[in-house]
């Protein structure tokens, strides 16, 4: 078992990036003022891995918070691991490059330590983040695959200043696929994983692969029915003094997997670095008690993504 103090400092082997940190910071805010004030809250508290992506539109918000930490001495850029994301509207690969160099400038640093593929779906390129047509159907791209668009994020490790690359949104099916014609492999797939939805077959191949698997809505997204109100959950909490999100927290890095959790609340972001190791019973009892199975976002069989508000 891993040790109770050392769980929130778990690094996730990977291939091509040697370890992945296990928590994770999400950036998905909408307010750029709050984005700085949360992501400085989360470098502060001790998270070392951020994720964001070009879709939220606040990765110069992100930037400043990092390069604010840089500044005043209290972090190094080694010590940080960013991850960004290639939009649906960027998938034709002479556009890959150019949003991924867009990326890093917003975030003012030379190196992104991984660059995913936010959804496998294509939509029509341009500078309209969600293109619709006049019914208000999404306009979907057939003019690229996801193989293609796989190729050109390898070219940017080739080229430097991209460390490793991965997929996000991603069925077990597609990952397979691109397994099979990828010439480097993916460091981490970011998926939706909960007690309610964990994944098991998804996380055993990515073991067998070296592949990270990385939990967003690693707390259910307070959607309902309500994981952090399961009556597993809770027993266990309040039988190891703990809240129930320190033990969803606690059971997605115990399991060997990462997550992401999203506060704008100082407290609430330190309560969520703070989880320790769960005892091996309390880990039975999530895996073999809870019978919920739901998935909260269905951005797997569209491309839209749930959590993420579409502008008007």
């Amino acid at each position: 078992m891993i040790a109770s103090d050392s769980l929130r400092y778990t690094r996730v082997p990977t291939y091509g990036s040697g370890s992945i940190p296990a928590v994770g910071f999400g950036t998905l805010i909408p307010d750029s003022v709050v984005t700085r004030q949360a992501t400085k809250a989360a470098l502060e508290a001790g998270f070392r891995h951020l994720d964001c992506a070009e879709r939220y539109r606040n990765e110069e918000a992100v930037g400043d918070a990092i390069h604010e930490a840089f500044g005043a001495g209290t972090l190094q850029r080694r010590d940080l691991f960013v991850t960004t994301k290639l939009w649906n509207t960027n998938h034709r690969p002479e556009r890959v490059k150019p949003a991924f160099d867009a990326s890093r400038r917003r975030l003012k640093l030379d190196d992104i330590d991984c660059y995913i593929i936010h959804t496998p779906f294509a939509f029509q390129p341009g500078d309209e983040q969600d293109p619709r047509d006049e019914r208000g159907r999404v306009i979907y791209d057939s003019g690229v695959t996801l193989a293609e668009t796989w190729q050109a994020l390898e070219r940017l490790v080739d080229e430097g200043h991209c460390r490793s690359i991965g997929l996000s949104d991603i069925t077990l099916e597609k990952l397979r696929e691109i397994v099979a014609v990828a010439r480097i492999r993916p460091a981490m797939v970011q998926v939706e994983a909960h007690p309610y939805l964990p994944e098991w077959e998804l996380l055993d191949f990515c073991r067998e692969h070296g592949i990270v698997l990385q939990a967003f809505a690693a707390l259910g997204h307070a959607m309902k029915p309500n994981v952090l109100a399961d009556p597993v959950i809770t027993a266990i909490a309040e039988r190891l003094h703990k809240t129930p999100a320190q033990i969803a927290l606690a059971w997605a890095v115990q399991r060997g997997s990462a997550f992401l959790t999203t506060s704008t609340n100082p407290r609430r972001i330190r309560e969520n670095l703070d989880i320790s190791a769960l005892p091996e019973e309390a880990m039975q009892e999530i895996q073999q008690r809870i019978t919920t199975n739901i998935r909260f976002n269905s951005v797997v069989e569209t491309g839209v993504p749930g959590f993420i508000p579409r502008a008007v």
